[in-house]
């Protein structure tokens, strides 16, 4: 199964452009910004060098944040190499611009036009970020990946017989949805769909979970998921709802077509309404002392279910 991506060059078609107006009318962008001199074919996925090349004031905080701030290896390396992230400003320990060459002989490969590393130390990248967080020396300033829709993810997928997204009901932990994230980009579901209230934001927290799946797994905010759900059935897809009052297991229902697999939030599961449109509720083989599975995992568990019923 191939992997509905955000990283693709120009001409896919799959982001329309009211999609695109609505991400750069949030200012995310900041449109002010400018190219650097000369022309290529990435021209404007860099910010000025002059600015880039700044290093913040020795015991200081850097300059604040345009985008949003993502660190660690997988998640910088990934959005380095998107063509679909504008990046403002990469801020790296010497051992962190090591780990990144990789990346940013990917990147020049492919044309895009990058700022210069800013040379840092930890304990600046540290003051940066959440404490805790596990930067591994790199920090990168990108601006927000372009937003996509039901009716994005739907054209898409019009002509394929077969595909599978994960559907998440008022999943709010970023940490859950990072790592569903990271199984749907490794068992080959095309987008993870969640509701714009009670879902977590696109921080470095999420895309540190995600390790590098933010960039190639699309994450579609809708606002009735209900609503959503009837979108996609009427486009093909079989919703499947999992939740412990499942007659029967997820291995025994036909999931070769479009599937939407539908999961709830800890402890409250799927909301009535939610359960309400999907065409069958079915459940994971658990059991024994303890009878749940973090949805993180139960993703994890009905994702490579899926995966393997269409082998």
């Amino acid at each position: 199964m191939g992997i509905m991506t955000r990283s693709r060059h120009p001409g896919s078609g799959l982001a329309s452009s009211r999609s695109s107006d609505r991400n750069a009318d949030r200012g995310a962008e900041r449109s002010g910004a400018k190219a650097q001199h000369g022309s290529s074919p990435r021209q404007d996925q860099a910010d000025d060098s002059g600015r880039a090349g700044r290093r913040p004031a020795k015991g200081g905080r850097p300059p604040a944040a345009r985008g949003v701030l993502l660190y660690g290896l997988h998640p910088v390396a990934a959005a380095w190499t998107n063509p679909e992230r504008r990046i403002h400003r990469l801020l790296a320990t010497d051992s962190g611009r090591a780990a990144l060459e990789p990346a940013f002989a990917a990147a020049r490969a492919l044309g895009l036009q990058r700022p210069e590393a800013s040379p840092v130390d930890r304990m600046e990248l540290e003051r940066m970020l959440p404490p805790g967080a596990v930067h591994q020396g790199i920090v990168v300033d990108a601006s927000p990946l372009p937003e996509l829709g039901i009716e994005d993810l739907c054209n898409e997928l019009e002509s394929e017989k077969s595909a599978v997204i994960v559907a998440l009901d008022q999943v709010t932990d970023p940490h859950n949805v990072g790592a569903i994230l990271r199984s749907a980009a490794a068992f080959g579901a095309r987008a993870v769909v969640v509701t714009e209230r009670h879902a977590p934001e696109t921080t470095g927290v999420l895309a540190k979970s995600a390790s590098g799946a933010l960039e190639v797994v699309p994450l579609i905010r809708v606002t009735n998921l209900a609503r959503a759900l009837t979108d996609l059935q009427q486009n093909g897809f079989w919703s499947v709802g999992l939740a412990e009052s499942g007659q029967s297991t997820l291995a025994k229902l036909d999931l070769t077509g479009k599937t939407v697999l539908v999961m709830g939030a800890e402890g409250s599961g799927l909301r009535r309404l939610t359960m309400e449109r999907c065409d069958a509720i079915a459940r994971l083989p658990t059991g024994g002392p303890v009878g749940s599975l973090n949805v993180s995992n139960a993703a994890a568990v009905a994702l490579y279910e899926v995966a393997r019923l269409r082998e």
